[in-house]
């Protein structure tokens, strides 16, 4: 009997065990289910975290091109090198998964690197899992990934990312801009078109989300959940990419044998506004990013533009009807309140017209009449072009430049480009009126987007008229004015003459501002600037070329511009001639002045040269072209005789320029209209050129 009750007894504490088990459980369980958080862990996180993950898809970024098709900038796949210090992950010692022999890897890596064998060193003596063997090694290019796959490392791996790569290096860099890649491998414009773009380059980013088990493996039967990324769209820019060559090519020329603190050369279409090129130096390679600058100089360099702004402050006195380009004035000085304006030679030229004083650069000139013209109306010319705030071309950075003057003095010094401050792409937006009959045209960098998977065109450009600025009459006016400067050689324009393309413009040179807020008094200490358009006859590009604090020869860089020139005109077969350029039919002139008549006639008939002769004297006393500039054969040499009695050739079929040079050399007043070749004139064939009144010529390009 006792046994028995023993056996009930134990059996009532195990019965009772379980139910207090039971209860304790069942309670537990619906804490765990009805609570937050259970030791301070939250339990549905912790089951989402373990069971769900979530792996970004990253958009491709879109490319850059040229008009063209070359591409300017792309991504390319990058990596990082890394390093596994943790000697657990190795399961097999004939297999190692970690860095084994720290001394003998960062030896070899220090040279495939390029980096300090003691600092690689330093980080592979770490107490981490993993480590980044930066610098160099982070983004670094597949080549160079074999190269050190092939020194079988163990422990050394690699994380794949995506970089830009700029194949052209510093090519239209300002343009193109640069892009970096962050902490998480979103790759962010920084610069130019990168930067401006970067929301329709970047793309948007996809996602697959997966189950995965505790060991970190999808768990079958588990269907993802995937949303594609979308690439980014491509930039077409309407940088022309042999244009763009012969730019950095003469920029470069001259920047290494001579000293300057920078230099822009700009080049648009002359009807369309599109920048076909745009470079300057300092410049820098996208790919390394040593930049020295970081405002783009077509847009955010304001400074005051000097003689150029006369093509402006001339054409607001024509258009409101006070200038008379025939009426005389005294050159040299001309004092405005308590300030004298001077010619920039200092004493003038005594007595000559307004036109003369325009290619003469002729500051009297300008201020004359501007005074006459008032503050109002030459500042609302100006503001009216759009100088003084920006173009709103697609470009971070763009300033506006200053245009505010209210005094006499300051009117005066604002119509020769002092005291006011204007960006290059100011004054190629204003250049635009000349080659479209007065109307303004607005540039742009921008040639179309597309869909770089459909090729689908999402933009395109369309031409942007900003109103008509001045008559055709006097834009015509202001186009013969910019040929004179150049071919009457009264200046050192004259060194912009070119030999197969009539390029016609006007220099200017400014004054420097120091930083106690007065014009530095050094022998370099301005800007000098070339504003100018070819063909004449037919424009079809606008150039804008400044350079500050310039050292060397003016002449030579006035060449540098000028070869630019004929390589555009020979690569658009935009020559006057025919006939192909090269060098057998390529002929430099001697000076023939003082030479006798006949002998020099003939020397040049063997050349194959037209020979326009005026007059019927023994010696030549003047010349064009000059001695030592080259011509095409087939072209015409004019030849001046010491006989005074000049009659007229026969004009038809003369280009434009052709007749400017008659015109210029006999002091013969010329009117022109159309444009193109002679195929009318007023005044019959062999009249005594001194009893011409004016000569109205028509143009045509038939």
């Amino acid at each position: 009997m006792k046994r028995k009750n023993n056996t009930i007894y134990v059996n009532k504490i195990m019965f009772i065990v379980l139910v207090v088990s039971f209860f304790s459980i069942a309670i537990k369980l619906a804490f765990v289910s009805l609570a937050p958080k259970t030791d301070g862990i939250n339990l549905t996180e912790f089951v989402a975290n373990r069971n769900t993950e979530k792996e970004i898809l990253h958009a491709k970024r879109g490319s850059i091109y040229s008009n063209d098709g070359e591409i300017l900038a792309r991504s390319v796949n990058s990596y990082t090198v890394i390093a596994y210090l943790s000697s657990t992950r190795t399961k097999d010692i004939e297999n190692p998964k970690h860095v084994v022999d720290k001394e003998m890897t960062a030896e070899k890596l220090s040279v495939a690197l390029a980096m300090d064998k003691e600092y690689i060193l330093g980080l592979l003596n770490k107490n981490l899992y993993q480590v980044e063997l930066g610098p160099n090694g982070r983004g670094i290019i597949e080549t160079k990934k074999k190269e050190i796959e092939a020194l079988d490392l163990p422990g050394i791996d690699f994380i794949e990312t995506s970089k830009r790569f700029y194949p052209m290096s510093n090519f239209a860099s300002y343009i193109v801009g640069y892009a970096q890649s962050n902490d998480e491998g979103i790759i962010n414009g920084k610069m130019g078109i990168e930067a401006y773009y970067d929301k329709e380059l970047q793309g948007k980013d996809g996602y697959t989300i997966y189950q995965k088990d505790a060991y970190g493996y999808t768990i079958p039967n588990t269907d993802p959940i995937t949303v594609e990324s979308v690439a980014g769209q491509d930039i077409y820019l309407t940088i022309d990419s042999k244009i763009q060559l012969f730019v950095e090519n003469g920029i470069r020329e001259i920047s290494e044998n001579n000293k300057m603190d920078w230099l822009t050369f700009n080049v648009i279409d002359a009807k369309t506004g599109a920048i076909v090129a745009t470079s300057s130096n300092p410049s820098f390679d996208p790919n390394v990013l040593e930049i020295k600058n970081y405002l783009n100089p077509l847009t955010a360099y304001q400074y005051e533009p000097g003689s150029t702004m006369k093509i402006f402050s001339f054409l607001a006195a024509m258009e409101n009807g006070i200038y008379k380009g025939n009426d005389l004035y005294k050159s040299g000085t001309i004092k405005v309140d308590d300030a004298i304006i001077k010619d920039f030679n200092g004493v003038g030229w005594g007595d000559i017209t307004y036109d003369s004083g325009f290619s003469y650069s002729s500051n009297v000139a300008a201020t004359m009449l501007a005074l006459e013209l008032g503050r109002e109306k030459l500042y609302n010319f100006y503001d009216d072009l759009g100088f003084g705030k920006k173009t709103g071309i697609t470009l971070l950075g763009e300033t506006p430049g200053k245009v505010d003057f209210t005094y006499r003095t300051e009117i005066a010094t604002a119509s020769f480009g002092q005291g006011i401050t204007t960006t290059p792409i100011q004054t190629l937006q204003a250049l635009t009126i000349l080659t479209n009959g007065g109307v303004e045209i607005q540039p742009y960098i921008v040639e179309k987007i597309v869909n770089s998977e459909t090729k689908e065109v999402t933009y395109q450009h369309e031409l942007t008229e900003l109103g008509k600025k001045a008559s055709k009459e006097n834009i015509n006016k202001m186009l013969e004015l910019m040929y004179d400067v150049v071919y009457s050689g009264k200046t050192d324009a004259k060194f912009y003459q070119t030999d197969s393309v009539t390029l016609i413009g006007k220099t200017g040179t400014a004054q420097i501002t120091g930083p106690d807020g007065k014009y530095m008094r050094g022998k370099y200490d301005y800007i000098r600037s070339f504003a100018g358009i070819f063909p004449y006859e037919n424009p079809r590009y606008i150039i804008y070329v400044s350079v500050k604090q310039y050292e060397g020869n003016y002449k030579e860089f006035a060449n540098m511009v000028t070869k630019v020139v004929e390589e555009i005109a020979k690569y658009k077969n935009l020559n006057e001639l025919a006939e192909e350029i090269n060098e057998n039919k390529l002929i430099t002139l001697n000076n023939y002045i003082s030479t006798d008549v006949l002998l020099t006639e003939e020397h040049l008939k063997k050349l194959n040269l037209n020979i326009i002769k005026l007059g019927n004297g023994k010696f030549i006393i003047n010349q064009y072209p000059k001695e030592s500039q080259s011509i095409l054969s087939g072209n015409k040499v004019f030849l001046l005789t010491n006989d005074p009695n000049y009659l007229l050739p026969d004009i038809t079929g003369w280009s434009s320029s052709e007749v400017n040079t008659l015109c210029n050399l006999v002091n013969l007043n010329c009117k022109k209209t159309g444009n193109g070749k002679v195929v009318s004139f007023n005044i019959p064939v062999n009249t005594p050129i001194n009893e011409i009144p004016t000569l109205e010529i028509s143009l045509s390009k038939e």
